[in-house]
């Protein structure tokens, strides 16, 4: 049975892991907010870039660019994983791992090699556990995502499209959707995704003068597509990290109340049945001496 000391000296380290966990909730929560900011403000750049190529695909069907291109008979297919460095968040890094596990398994087939590209510490870890011949590269230790880590994997991946040591890529990250939701979602990267057909009435619409060409602009916007696609991704994920990491914590620290108070409870019940026992053996002491 625990004496008082030992009962002790455990409430005052759960008290510890709770201020720890209640500093990383409140820390995790200040970080969701920025990265929730960089997200939104992400997203005009996006929508205008999307729509110029959408323009350009549509007035000019005869602009070409290689990231556009589908490879006859693929028979490599590139998956990239996106976690974080860091745990501590929960089910976050394990349900995209899972994820990704369940999309090799099922494009697996159509494909003589599957490649992994991890991009987080999380993710590098598990596949060079497992998979360490299928790793071409990895990128870790993000503390904060820059778009300069984006265009390096995206050159990565874009050379080895380019130059036919893989024929299709593919992105998996989590998907930030709210600060109690983050559901494991799944991107085409390359080819990248045909530019949409023309719209009823579009017909007339007057498009964007291109100079010098419409290709020499492909060259241009098709690599920064592929870029901002993984650079949102990586946005997503890091939201989605502190997201699932303030939840985590929000819990830790309740379960920490609750466990001090059930050991608060046992304390207070060893006390008193060390006193009714001193009670006990001062009664019976004087019952002796009388």
């Amino acid at each position: 049975m625990a004496t008082l000391q030992d009962i002790q000296r455990r409430i005052r380290s759960v008290q510890k892991t709770q201020q720890i966990t209640s500093a990383m909730r409140m820390v995790a929560a200040a970080k969701l907010r920025k990265a929730q900011d960089a997200i939104i403000a992400a997203r005009p750049y996006a929508q205008k870039m999307y729509a110029t190529l959408a323009e350009i695909g549509r007035r000019h069907r005869d602009a070409e660019n290689p990231l556009l291109v589908s490879k006859d008979d693929p028979t490599t297919l590139e998956v990239v994983v996106v976690t974080s460095d860091r745990g501590l968040c929960g089910a976050f890094n394990a349900n995209c791992i899972k994820r990704a596990e369940r999309l090799i398994v099922e494009l697996g087939d159509g494909f003589q090699r599957v490649l992994v590209t991890p991009v987080g510490r999380k993710a590098e870890e598990y596949f060079r556990r497992r998979r360490p011949d299928d790793m071409p590269g990895s990128w870790t230790g993000f503390q904060n995502v820059d778009y300069a880590q984006a265009v390096e994997i995206a050159e990565h991946l874009s050379k080895r499209y380019v130059t036919g040591e893989i024929d299709h890529a593919v992105l998996v990250y989590n998907e930030f959707v709210s600060a109690l939701t983050q559901s494991p979602n799944t991107d085409q990267l390359l080819p990248l995704a045909p530019i949409g057909e023309l719209e009823e009435g579009d017909e007339d619409a007057v498009p964007y003068e291109i100079e010098p060409d419409a290709n020499t602009l492909l060259d241009v916007l098709v690599p920064q597509a592929l870029e901002f696609a993984i650079f949102r991704a990586m946005l997503e994920n890091q939201a989605g990290e502190h997201a699932a990491r303030m939840t985590a914590m929000e819990s830790a620290t309740r379960n920490t109340e609750d466990l001090i108070e059930s050991l608060t409870l046992q304390y207070n019940r060893a006390r008193q049945a060390a006193i009714t026992r001193e009670l006990v053996e001062i009664v019976s002491g004087a019952e002796a001496l009388s």
